[in-house]
């Protein structure tokens, strides 16, 4: 036997400490230094670990309750629009401080339009279901599979808004809980919202003036804004399907520019295909 090994009155001292009342709920980090304080020593901190899990002991010691984990939500998939939506609220400063004004905006994944929104002085389930209902009806999307997903607020969990997704016969999605990776379409906007030059960094004078600034701004970002990650056509034109004749356009502009000239070419024209479909949570792919 090794000289270092523990001897059986030994592994049987250390559970009977462990199970103390006063070190019931202690972990070996705590238990060690304190025999030591008062004179004793059986072995480390790592040892009384190997031995309580040796006993099925290794648990969560203390009233502590162990991290919890959530399972990633479900995955969904946007062949075209009006099939998966996503909506969030933002702050939008309000020159008086500690006011602000909510701005509330479902966004279409597939499309990246901003497909329904308003600027309320509260953060309100009631709100949110009537701004819903108003979306469905002017993309006319009623009656049709759709998923709304949304992170874990109270007013996305608000017992009035879910009646209203029933209603509707909508199938909800949330996040994980302080998981922003989870809704990163939304996040996204609104990190465009409050970058964009004309975000007033001083605050709106009123709701009124708040809701016409977001007027201007959703009028920019979907018929205007030549979005990234769309190749560079905006919302709207990928939303109404024009963005296949737009980009064989750019296509046919690019290869009659190569024709021409094709020395200033080294490689082939840059991509011109339409953006597939899109993922909400996407499952990762096994190494």
């Amino acid at each position: 036997m090794p000289a270092n090994k523990l001897t059986q009155q030994e592994r049987e001292a250390i559970i009977e400490i462990c199970n103390r009342p006063e070190y019931a709920s202690l972990p070996p980090t705590q238990i060690v230094p304190t025999l030591l304080d008062k004179g004793e020593y059986i072995a480390c901190e790592s040892s009384y670990y190997r031995i309580l899990k040796a006993h099925g002991q290794l648990h969560k010691r203390g009233r502590q309750k162990g991290r919890q984990r959530h399972a990633k939500p479900t995955s969904y998939t946007a062949t075209g629009p009006n099939q998966v939506y996503s909506w969030d609220i933002t702050y939008l400063p309000s020159k008086v401080i500690g006011q602000h004004y909510y701005l509330y905006v479902i966004e279409d994944i597939y499309s990246r339009k901003i497909v329904g929104y308003d600027v309320y002085e509260r953060e309100c389930g009631e709100l949110a279901s009537q701004l819903l209902q108003r979306t469905l009806l002017r993309e006319q999307c009623f009656n049709q599979p759709l998923v709304l997903h949304s992170d874990n607020g109270a007013p996305m969990k608000s017992l009035t808004l879910k009646a209203k997704m029933d209603e509707l016969g909508i199938t909800s999605s949330y996040s994980r809980p302080r998981v922003s990776d989870d809704n990163p379409y939304v996040e996204s906007l609104f990190r465009t919202v409050k970058y964009i030059p004309s975000w007033p960094t001083k605050g709106f004078d009123g709701l009124e003036e708040s809701r016409c600034w977001v007027n201007g701004f959703v009028r920019w970002y979907n018929t205007e804004h030549k979005h990234s990650k769309l190749n560079y056509v905006t919302p709207s034109e990928r939303h109404s399907g024009k963005d296949r004749e737009i980009l064989a356009h750019r296509a046919e502009v690019l290869l009659s520019a190569k024709n021409k000239n094709p020395g200033r070419w080294s490689r082939d024209i840059r991509s011109c295909e339409p953006v597939g479909e899109v993922h909400l949570n996407p499952e990762k792919d096994a190494a």
